[in-house]
């Protein structure tokens, strides 16, 4: 299926709840203060593209591309990132709401998550080495068989572990932040 091509165009304050996102590969384009909760994006293609203060809630993602985009400010709760093409994969996040989302079994290398909330989120499975979670609230997020080699969790809170259950090799983690990786052993410290 050949999609129309929308190059370096700005949506702004659009509602696609009702009126969906026409079907196409969208090449530099930024959304501002769109609403894309519960659409249907399946299959789209955006590349190198800007998403600010948008919502995605409970967005459906079936084979939707996502290369070099960045989600600004966005509301992302239930998102199953998982169901993306991740040929190409490639994504940041800064100040967004993640909570319940799901990145389960994803190449992330190198993501940036930058003050974003996290719980709950479904890393299981997934690769994120090389990622930094610059000040990032992690309660309740599944690790589980993750690649956290060289993962950057010192500015990162309320995360809980085991590391024999992942792979943390050259991970950084703050001494206050350490608690996180003991807590399944359920042991008291003082």
């Amino acid at each position: 299926m050949n999609l129309s091509f929308i190059a370096d165009k700005t949506f702004k304050g659009i509602d696609y709840t009702s009126n969906h996102l026409p079907k196409a590969e969208y090449d530099n384009c930024t959304f501002i203060d769109c609403d894309f909760s519960k659409s249907y994006l399946s299959t789209i293609s955006f590349l190198e593209c800007e998403f600010i203060n948008c919502n995605f809630s409970s967005v459906k993602l079936k084979a939707t591309t996502f290369k070099d985009v960045v989600f600004n400010e966005c509301k992302l709760l239930g998102v199953p990132f998982n169901e993306c093409n991740t040929f190409l994969l490639a994504m940041s996040f800064i100040k967004c709401q993640l909570n319940l989302a799901s990145f389960y079994n994803l190449k992330l290398k190198s993501t940036q998550f930058k003050d974003c909330k996290l719980e709950k989120t479904d890393f299981a499975q997934a690769d994120l080495s090389q990622v930094q979670f610059n000040n990032c609230d992690l309660n309740l997020a599944v690790f589980e068989n993750t690649i956290l080699e060289n993962t950057d969790f010192r500015n990162a809170f309320n995360y809980s572990f085991s590391a024999e259950n992942n792979r943390v090799r050259g991970a950084k983690f703050s001494k206050d932040g350490i608690l996180g990786l003991l807590s399944h052993y359920n042991i008291h410290i003082e």
